[in-house]
């Protein structure tokens, strides 16, 4: 609530708010209703420590004041304001003690762009600022809403049997902050959500963890499609991929902004490099080997976590802070490559759409689709191709838009034509007869798949889906006339 820093005691939030240079929060969703709260008005101290840190109603002072008044007994008027399974009776009965569980009430979802996005909404003018800021809160909204609307679900009785869909839908509290730990811009949104929603006969309960957690890469890879999308149709820049991390996914990013201007914004990342190789040589003298590739994805966490710095004590206002992240990229890489950052965006815009021509075939993105999250993952879900859809649409759209649905649209022909389930149904994967009808045997198409060991999953991934899409495109797909399909060439048409 005050920008990841410490308030003193006896200061008044707002105060603080303002000390530390953060806007104060919002409340978004649509289960405010429920709570008498609106959409876009300001988070007090008091509502939030009585819903996110008790379980209680937002306005449960007055209530409880009201049925004290009416001659209610205090325990009875307390528990008339507390949201489903008050915090006090969060015990476990399974020990003698009553050993006391810690209560779980609210979730963290953090949004933030890519890194030219960052440096064009730090470093160009408040016009483009506004619009990028725009763009943001266009894109977070979404990623909520399709997590309330399509993925939130609440349970009840013995071990969760009962589930529904939340009766009003969720309860936000959205933060902004403007910097990085290491003084460096990321506007970025913490959007904290409450777990207490209402059953579908108006009684309050607590929202499935399993399924919002299960479902956070597809809404962050939403989120990044819709940033994109915005950003392209309001400023008329283009996206390409950029390689990080050997061996890892790209990140796409705003063509045309310099790399030496995300090198400077990405002071962070640089930190976690510079420890890695201590790490790494620890790991092969205790193992004796190098560390795989999720050995490795923990040690960069570890790395993180090692060169975590505090947030900056001296805090400024957003205007402030702009202006001294000119004066240092200004100062280290010339005024001209700074003052020149929009000129070069629509410039190098201009080329990409001048080499690429953006075109979504339903049929061989659900190959792509499919052969990615095989390699990556054996046996996969739903969600799983959900998300690499939405990756897929990012790196062929590179920022045009898409028609609503085109997304669910190639995981439904993706399920339809080249998976099959495994165990009890509730998981699938490839069908590699179909996705290999040239290879003899599953095992042959199952080599196809997976090529040399010494590269990266990625890697891996990407040739085989080369592999797999190069055959869907020479044999013809039967999906090819199926309504997604239609569905894409009526998109390909209106553009």
């Amino acid at each position: 609530m005050v920008g990841d820093g410490r308030r003193r005691a006896g200061k008044p939030l707002r105060a603080a708010q303002d000390e530390a240079g953060v806007p104060p929060g919002i409340w978004t969703g649509r289960g405010l209703a429920a709570v008498g709260l609106a959409p876009g008005e300001e988070v007090t101290e008091r509502q939030a420590e009585l819903l996110l840190g008790e379980g209680r109603h937002p306005d449960a002072d007055r209530i409880e004041a009201e049925l004290l008044a009416q001659g209610v007994s205090p325990g009875k008027a307390r528990r008339a304001t507390v949201l489903g399974r008050p915090v006090e009776h969060n015990r476990s009965p399974e020990t003698e003690d009553a050993k006391e569980r810690s209560p779980w009430l609210a979730m963290d979802l953090v949004f933030r762009a890519q890194s030219t996005a960052q440096v064009s909404w730090a470093l160009m003018d408040d016009e483009h600022r506004g619009v990028l800021e725009l763009c943001q809160d266009i894109a977070r909204d979404r990623a909520l809403g399709w997590l309330e609307e399509s993925v939130a679900e609440i349970r009840w009785g013995s071990g969760g049997k009962h589930r529904a869909p939340v009766k009003d839908g969720l309860i936000f509290a959205v933060f902004r902050h403007y910097e990085s730990r290491a003084g460096k811009p990321l506007l970025h949104d913490h959007a904290v959500l409450s777990i207490r929603a209402r059953r579908p006969d108006g009684t309050w309960g607590n929202v499935s963890a399993a399924s919002l957690l299960d479902n956070i890469v597809a809404a962050g890879t939403l989120y990044t499609l819709v940033f994109m999308e915005e950003v392209s149709a309001r400023l008329g820049w283009a996206w390409e991929p950029r390689e990080v991390t050997p061996g890892r996914r790209p990140v796409m990013e705003i063509a045309g902004i310099d790399q030496r201007l995300i090198n400077w914004q990405s002071t962070r990342r640089q930190q976690i490099a510079d420890a890695g190789p201590l790490l790494v040589a620890d790991y092969e003298a205790k193992h004796g080997h190098a560390p795989g590739e999720r050995a490795a994805y923990a040690l960069d966490r570890q790395a993180a976590d090692r060169t975590r710095p505090c947030k900056p004590a001296a805090k400024r206002s957003l205007s402030q802070l702009r202006g001294a992240w000119r004066e240092s990229a200004v100062a280290a890489f010339g005024a001209e490559v700074v003052s020149r950052l929009a000129e070069r965006a629509r410039a190098a815009a201009a080329a990409v759409w001048a080499r690429v021509r953006p075109v979504v075939d339903v049929a061989l993105a659900a190959v792509d689709v499919v052969a990615v999250v095989y390699v990556m993952r054996g046996a996969f879900s739903y969600r799983h191709l959900l998300a690499e859809a939405r990756r897929h649409l990012t790196y062929t759209l590179r920022g045009q838009p898409h028609l609503p649905g085109l997304d669910e649209a190639i995981v439904q022909t993706a399920i339809g034509g080249y998976t099959r389930p495994v165990g009890r149904g509730r998981m699938m994967t490839a069908d590699l007869s179909v996705l290999h009808p040239r290879e003899n045997g599953d095992q042959a198409a199952v080599r196809s798949l997976a090529p040399a060991r010494s590269w990266s999953r990625y890697d891996r991934a990407r040739l085989a889906s080369a592999a797999s899409t190069s055959i869907a495109a020479s044999c013809g797909s039967a999906a090819a006339n199926s309504p997604a399909a239609s569905a894409s060439s009526a998109w390909t048409a209106r553009r």
